[in-house]
This record gives structure tokens, sequence and C-alpha cells, in this order.
């Protein structure tokens, strides 16, 4: 059912934690499965993603798809960033199951929240980048597991 990649990812995730002063944090959550994802971004001044960490309360491909994400991004532009789609998620991860598709789609949507967090934080405007619509935000009470 799921790669051994997937399987990789979600047992041994990378980049598990948080950043303290990040350059740029967003969470995006899915209602219908339950899934949050939280991405934290530290951004140099050359715009590189210098680290990554992400949290994650959700199941084992939502877990795999924001370990894979953190690694796509790590050491990137923010320009190279904003091509990390969901699709090329599923595709380093060698494929995902149909029904587990939407964890890939969060992981694109939890880097781009972060993205966006950073734009706004340096009142900057990164091209082709829009305010994500699945934002949770920071106020909101939300139950959180690490793995």
């Amino acid at each position: 059912m799921y790669s051994e990649k997937v399987m990789d990812h979600f047992e041994h995730p990378r980049n598990v934690g948080e950043i303290e002063n990040a350059s740029g944090v967003g969470t995006v959550g899915n209602a219908k499965c339950g899934d949050i994802m939280r991405i934290y971004l530290d951004i140099d001044d050359d715009q590189i993603i210098r680290d990554v960490k992400f949290k994650t309360f959700g199941c084992g491909a939502a877990v795999a798809t924001s370990s894979m994400a953190t690694e796509l991004v790590k050491g990137k532009s923010i320009q190279e960033a904003m091509e990390v789609t969901n699709k090329a998620v599923m595709e380093a991860l060698d494929g995902l199951p149909p029904v587990k598709v939407h964890c890939s789609l969060l992981a694109e949507e939890a880097i781009h929240a972060a993205l966006w967090d950073y734009a706004e934080r340096h009142d900057i405007k990164i091209e082709g980048l829009e305010k994500p619509k699945s934002d949770i935000h920071e106020g909101e009470e939300e139950e959180e597991e690490e793995y």
C-alpha cells in the first residue's frame, strides 16, 4: 500500500521540531481528515532556507509528506521552494495511495503558508505566492502531537 520511502519517512521523519524565532511559520489543516501541519522556516539574508522543521498531527502519510517536503526545501532559495508542489512531494515518496493525496497537498500548503508569513514579516512580495486558504491562525486552540 505504501512505498518504502513513505514508510521510511514515517518511521524516521527528518527535520522534526520547532525553530525558535523562525523567519516564517505556516500552519495548515484539513477538517475532513483532522491532519494539522506546521512548518518552521529559517531564511537567511540571501533568501535561502537555511533550516526547516515541522510538527504534524495526523496519519502516517501526513508525517511522511511533511518530512519529505522539508527535505525538498532545505538549502533552497525561496523561489525554488515555491516550485515544490504536492506532485513533487508524491514523486519523491514514490507515490501515495489515492486516498492520501490530500496529505501531499497539505505539505505544499504548509510551505506556502510559512513563506507567506515570512513575506508579511519582512514586507516583501514573493512572486506567485498567494495568501493561504486553509491557514490555522496561531491564536486558535489545537491539539498537537510531535512525530
